[in-house]
């Protein structure tokens, strides 16, 4: 079964839509506060469709999400009575939130740049940071730096290699998408213990 060659066909055609950089913009906002879908799904596709426009696309992506933290900041801090069931004892997010919060509590701005940065889920940390009080101009910066970080390597890398990247990705689409499964399996066992 070719399940990561036939998404990866699917998402190159929604990269070349004409409202791509739309979707682009609203998925990056919402992963950064409370959609469970990274950006980088489309990020990736539309910089290896339209590698001279990559640099832009990372733009986008990053001051959209950190307009997203921002919103998750928001839900964080004013909203924390509405979230509580997620992240009390026995709660969707209560791990994950007990864990944001032990390294909120020992790096601070370091926590949410390295989690800007990496796939965890960042919606964690935005709630986090606001549900903690974190204050609002070092999260933000944190959360520039990690998020702009993360997406202009991703932008800069899949420009460089053009085409020619494309048809490579496409040859090893299959190890890759099973691959990452792999990780994000590692990854979810690794926050839960």
């Amino acid at each position: 079964m070719r399940l990561f060659t036939r998404l990866y066909d699917m998402t190159l055609s929604w990269s070349r839509h004409p409202h791509a950089v739309r979707y682009l913009s609203a998925l990056s906002f919402a992963e950064s506060s409370f959609f469970p879908i990274p950006p980088d799904v489309m990020l990736m596709p539309m910089s290896l469709a339209r590698p001279e426009r990559a640099m832009r696309f990372a733009t986008i992506t990053t001051l959209a999400s950190v307009a997203g933290g921002m919103a998750g900041y928001a839900i964080g801090h004013f909203g924390l009575d509405l979230i509580a069931p997620l992240i009390q004892e026995g709660g969707r997010w209560a791990h994950a939130y007990s864990r944001a919060s032990d390294w909120f509590a020992e790096w601070g701005f370091w926590a949410v740049l390295i989690a800007g940065f990496s796939p965890i889920p960042y919606k964690v940390f935005t709630i986090s940071a606001g549900a903690l009080s974190m204050v609002f101009i070092p999260f933000v910066l944190a959360s520039a730096v990690g998020r702009g970080a993360r997406f202009f390597l991703v932008a800069g890398l899949l420009s460089w290699g053009g085409a020619s990247m494309e048809q490579r990705i496409r040859l090893y689409v299959e190890r890759i998408g099973w691959g990452l499964v792999g990780l994000g399996v590692v990854a979810y066992l690794v926050i839960r213990a």
